[in-house]
């Protein structure tokens, strides 16, 4: 029996080894071939919404570990009499609607994932302030590298509650296989050509996670 799950532990190992390998490969042959897109939308970026072009907000990966989230800006800083700055609805533009319902916001996260911080697939990375409020169950979701898609994703996305999310999510660290991951990347394509799931009802994307 040790033999056999030692063995197990040395496929998993490689699987995992393969997938990082796959995901920095990928993920530079896909900056190269976007990058007239990327060009094109920061220019659009920049003309409609000023700067910064790309937003970046702190965020934890595998073992909670911090690191510098990228995406393409969609909303404006406009702020109130006193300073506060308006609600998503009101501060998300044209240009940022579409770029969230075709996913093109998503594209600065090749970089992430170039640089290790972030794989294809995974629990997406959240707000840092949401890391005490979750459960020792939840918390599990950070056993594995975040993703710019996954299985919570190809799910329900924004459409779904938070603790249902985070069962796809653990579900998917316990699951995991290369050919989970080629599943998911194949239903994100199909998701995002259908825009399901972009926004929770009643906001611009979903309401906060405030603990159970």
């Amino acid at each position: 029996m040790k033999i056999k799950t030692h063995r197990a532990d040395s496929v998993t190992s490689f699987s995992r080894l393969l997938k990082s390998v796959l995901d920095k490969l990928v993920a530079a042959i896909a900056l190269v071939i976007f990058s007239p897109i990327i060009l094109v939308l920061a220019i659009a970026i920049y003309t409609r919404m000023g700067s910064p072009i790309v937003f970046t907000q702190p965020r934890p990966g595998k073992n909670g570990r911090i690191f510098t989230f990228y995406k393409f800006r969609t909303m404006t800083d406009e702020r109130d009499a006193r300073g506060n700055f308006l609600s998503d609805e009101e501060r998300l533009t044209a240009l940022g609607e579409f770029l969230r319902r075709t996913s093109l916001d998503e594209l600065p996260q090749l970089g992430n994932v170039l640089k290790g911080d972030m794989s294809f697939v995974g629990p997406r990375p959240l707000m840092v302030e949401y890391l005490p409020r979750y459960n020792a169950q939840q918390a599990r979701r950070h056993e594995v590298t975040p993703g710019i898609t996954g299985w919570a994703q190809i799910n329900g996305r924004n459409e779904i509650d938070w603790p249902e999310k985070f069962k796809l999510d653990v579900w998917y660290v316990d699951n995991w296989s290369l050919w989970l991951d080629l599943k998911i990347l194949f239903l994100t394509f199909w998701k995002v050509v259908r825009r399901e799931g972009i926004n929770q009802s009643g906001h611009a994307t979903v309401e906060d996670f405030m603990g159970n």
